[in-house]
């Protein structure tokens, strides 16, 4: 009975394995729904909102192992210190954050500690949203609020993490300020809205400024940040709110120092606008060398062209009267070979109907002879054609009427181009190809309403490249035809005054850019589509 009894006790147990397996193999616990809750503030030291502050290092406690995410740009300090406080845990987990002050706070002024989206939970990474931790070393917290939006004065889109600023105007405020003095208030678009509000403002007068700040000193960099400035003062308390609209300014000039890059070119770069630059050798050149200047097409460049010579060094001056700057270089020679005329095509194979074929060279074009050139469709018919040296662009425009389905046939002989050197081109053949009528859409556009002529018109990609573009005088129907299917942007420029490109704005002169309207909607052009919208401008 006894060994019975053991038996049955281990076929029992035996059982129970077999069934704790199988039950085993059925799945893996899937440990719960996934955690979607931030880390939460339950304590600081000393605490938001502490008035006459004076302690040195700020605590703040969470209910989980927190870590920093992105700080540098997500930090922000209204107003701005000079001394970026030491913000830890880095490259760690604790449960809370800890902020050591490096500078001597200002006498009865609010301070604003916006952390944005920096802190989050160490096992999933959500963040604690915005926020903010306010003291004053004075005797009340400052409360007043000013609140507006970012826009670009170009592109659709405007950029992420904008700098806001408010400046007191003062009589030590001047407009050369920006680019000297930390503003008296500062927030930031940071990457989620390009909306931004100032707060825990003190009452006052102030200039409102806003940058796109490329190197993070809180300070206006001409040439390399976006600025967006109201030209008259914001008084506050206030009511309102206020439109920024971002632009680059065209770079101060300055001339570069030249480089020799061939046996027969010197380089010479700039920045802003090279209109009144003018190159001038100070080195005696001898009267059988030749020598042109000219201006590289895709670059901020001017090429100091000469038939090869030998010399150990040049000297140059560089003048630009419009700015009042003269530089002196000197170019010393270096062991290099002399440019070889190459020829580009704007075409390799397909071609629109609407598309001007056009050759370009790398160095000048003197000359071009036009017997020199011809075409033929698919059929050996000769294409009559028109071609014209466009000398600024370097470039030769050759035009010819294309007819659907069709193959054509350009045969560019010797001589055709002639260059700076008296060198001509090799033979070239280019084989170009047109679709169907029906493998293009076409766009006509009604513009109505509160419009200032003149007016450019343009068709952009996605991205804002513009493809296609009509300027107006007054009003008409737009229309753009052939348009290769995809999606597409219409972008209005009022050319306020009518040079036929967009104009960019200047902080000193207090001048705004050209305005810009975009279409509210992206546009799709489908392939034998017709489509007629309208683009209704304000109202």
């Amino acid at each position: 009975m006894a060994l019975l009894s053991r038996i049955f006790a281990l076929c029992f147990f035996v059982l129970l394995l077999v069934a704790f397996v199988q039950c085993a193999r059925r799945g893996t616990p899937s440990g719960g729904p996934k955690d979607e809750i931030p880390p939460v503030l339950i304590k600081a030291e000393p605490d938001s909102m502490t008035t006459n502050f004076k302690a040195e290092k700020i605590r703040l406690y969470f209910d989980e192992l927190i870590k920093l995410n992105d700080i540098q740009n997500q930090l922000i300090v209204s107003p701005p210190l000079k001394y970026q406080p030491e913000v830890s845990p880095q490259g760690g987990a604790r449960k809370y954050v800890e902020v050591v002050l490096k500078d001597t706070l200002l006498d009865s002024t609010t301070y604003t500690l916006n952390f944005g989206e920096s802190i989050v939970d160490n096992n999933e990474g959500n963040p604690s949203p915005f926020l903010t931790y306010v003291f004053s070393t004075g005797d009340y917290i400052d409360s007043l609020v000013l609140s507006g939006v970012v826009l670009d004065a170009f592109n659709k889109d405007a950029d992420e993490f904008i700098s806001v600023m408010l400046y007191d105007v003062d009589t030590a405020y001047t407009d050369s300020t920006v680019f000297k003095k930390l503003p008296n208030y500062i927030t930031n678009t940071l990457d989620s809205t390009t909306v931004y509000e100032l707060q825990n403002l003190k009452e006052g007068r102030y200039a409102l400024v806003a940058i796109k700040d490329k190197n993070k000193n809180n300070l206006f960099d001409q040439d390399t940040d976006k600025i967006a400035f109201l030209e008259e003062p914001v008084d506050i308390p206030t009511d309102s709110t206020y439109i920024l609209t971002l632009f680059q300014e065209v770079p101060n000039y300055n001339a570069a120092n030249p480089s020799y890059a061939a046996a027969n070119k010197i380089i010479f770069g700039y920045t802003g606008l090279p209109d009144s630059m003018q190159i001038s050798p100070l080195s005696q050149i001898p009267d059988t060398i030749k020598t042109m200047i000219s201006r590289q097409y895709d670059k901020d460049t001017l090429n100091y062209w000469f038939t090869p010579y030998e010399f150990d060094s040049l000297v140059f001056e560089v003048r630009n009267n419009a700015f009042g700057k003269i530089d002196t270089f000197t170019v010393k020679t270096r062991k290099l070979d002399a440019d070889s005329l190459v020829i580009s095509s704007s075409h390799r194979s397909k071609i629109n109907f609407e598309d001007q074929f056009h050759l370009r060279s790398n160095i000048p074009i003197t000359a071009i002879d036009t017997n020199a050139i011809s075409i033929l469709n698919q059929d050996s018919v000769v294409v009559g054609f028109d071609a014209e040296l466009e000398s600024v662009e370097n470039k030769v425009n050759i035009d010819f009427e294309k007819e659907p389905n069709s193959t054509y046939f350009m045969s560019v002989l010797p001589g055709f181009i002639t260059d700076f050197f008296e060198q001509t081109n090799d033979t070239i053949l280019y084989r170009l190809s047109t679709q169907s009528y029906a493998d293009y859409g076409n766009l006509r556009l009604n513009v109505t309403g509160e419009v200032d002529y003149p007016v450019i018109l343009q068709l952009t990609d996605e991205k804002g490249e513009a493809k296609r573009e009509i300027i107006a005088d007054g009003p008409r129907l737009f229309e753009f035809n052939n348009i290769e299917p995809g999606i597409y942007l219409l972008r209005l420029i009022l050319d306020s005054n009518a040079n036929k490109v967009w104009d960019t704005g200047s902080y000193l002169e207090k001048k705004q850019p050209e305005k810009v309207i975009y279409y509210p909607q992206t546009i799709e052009v489908r392939a034998n589509w017709e489509l007629e919208q309208t683009f209704r401008i304000g109202g």
